[in-house]
């Protein structure tokens, strides 16, 4: 069933099998009648089943999104972008492409249609991040805020079970950290654990049986919330540490955050065990990191951050760079407390009270 969601910040949210098929007519609504179609090199093969049912809609292809959304890739981008002349934006696949999306917006002021592939979220937030020069910076800004989003779940069924548990663990991130926000509200803290309970409910279904229409369709509904938890409070210590190692270390986004998560959160219930304790509640715990860590377990996710090229040695200059810049947290940031988590999430130890 094909269902519309109406946003206060006036985005248009679809969920539906086939959803995509009706891109032709959102890209209408925008006034859009050259656009550019995003991907990332592994999702070329999708951007072209999308363009060919656009009739005349589509004025190029470009399929060199990337992770962290590097500005040199931007420019790339950009370029081919006045080169066709196009006057609206569609992307297609993870934040990798969403971001591209979003960065290219910030400089045309163009309008973009997102559909989904991953349950990143980014889609429903006005938050960009890009990295230049091994460093990755975000900003806030509603023009980058897609238009329309498409989460069609036939499009998520073929994500693989090791992805899409990573990326649903990366969502969940979202939520979260938004449950200790410093400006969280009764609104954001219900929607996030709504999305929680959406990921909790419905990722151990899609491992089983990753052609579950349903089930993939509920991660999508819990990818949204955690999104729009992410868009709208402010986060804190686990996303410093995701976007050091992530921008400096050159380490994959979603397993950065799948990894870090179980840690991270563990960390701030030393200081603010009410406010995690609903998280916990959801896995019928009383300790939210290991309850998380066990989840990821259990689905097989990642657990062990050397296991993606970050070195013992490198420890060190991660725990200064995530203290370089001071940042809200519920509890204060120590280099002793995080130079604990990460060697734990390195070496892939059930998370511990730093």
């Amino acid at each position: 069933m094909q269902r519309t969601v109406n946003t206060k910040n006036l985005q248009r949210i679809r969920f539906g099998a086939g959803i995509r098929h009706e891109l032709g007519t959102e890209l209408s609504k925008l006034g859009g009648t050259r656009a550019l179609l995003l991907s990332t090199p592994q999702q070329s093969d999708i951007a072209m089943d999308l363009a060919t049912g656009l009739n005349g809609q589509i004025a190029g292809i470009y399929s060199r999104a990337a992770m962290h959304t590097p500005v040199e890739v931007t420019e790339d981008a950009l370029a081919h972008l006045l080169d066709v002349d196009a006057n609206c934006l569609i992307a297609v696949g993870g934040g990798s492409t969403t971001g591209l999306s979003k960065a290219l917006a910030l400089r045309k002021n163009l309008p973009q249609v997102v559909i989904p592939t991953t349950y990143a979220g980014s889609e429903a937030t006005p938050i960009l991040g890009q990295t230049e020069k091994g460093v990755k910076t975000t900003l806030i800004e509603s023009r980058v805020l897609p238009d329309v989003v498409l989460y069609d779940p036939e499009l998520v069924v073929s994500l693989p079970v090791e992805l899409t548990v990573t990326s649903g663990l990366n969502a969940m991130a979202h939520a979260a950290e938004a449950l200790y926000a410093h400006n969280r509200s009764e609104a954001t803290t219900k929607q996030a654990l709504r999305g929680l309970q959406a990921f909790i409910k419905s990722l151990p279904r899609v491992v089983e049986c990753p052609d579950d229409l349903v089930a993939r369709e509920e991660t999508q509904r819990g990818a949204y919330d955690c999104g729009v938890v992410l868009g709208t409070v402010g986060m804190a210590l686990h996303h410093k540490l995701c976007h050091t190692l992530g921008g400096s270390f050159d380490l994959p986004h979603a397993q950065t955050h799948a990894i870090l998560l179980p840690h991270t959160i563990q960390f701030n219930a030393v200081e603010v065990p009410k406010l995690l304790a609903p998280l916990a509640e959801l896995f019928g715990s009383n300790q939210p990191g290991p309850a998380l860590w066990e989840f990821g377990r259990q689905l097989g996710a990642p657990l062990k951050l050397r296991h993606f090229g970050l070195a013992e040695s490198d420890l060190d200059a991660a725990t200064e760079l995530a203290l370089a810049k001071p940042y809200w947290n519920p509890r204060a940031v120590t280099a002793e407390g995080i130079r604990g988590l990460l060697h734990d999430a390195w070496s892939g130890t059930k998370p511990r009270n730093y």
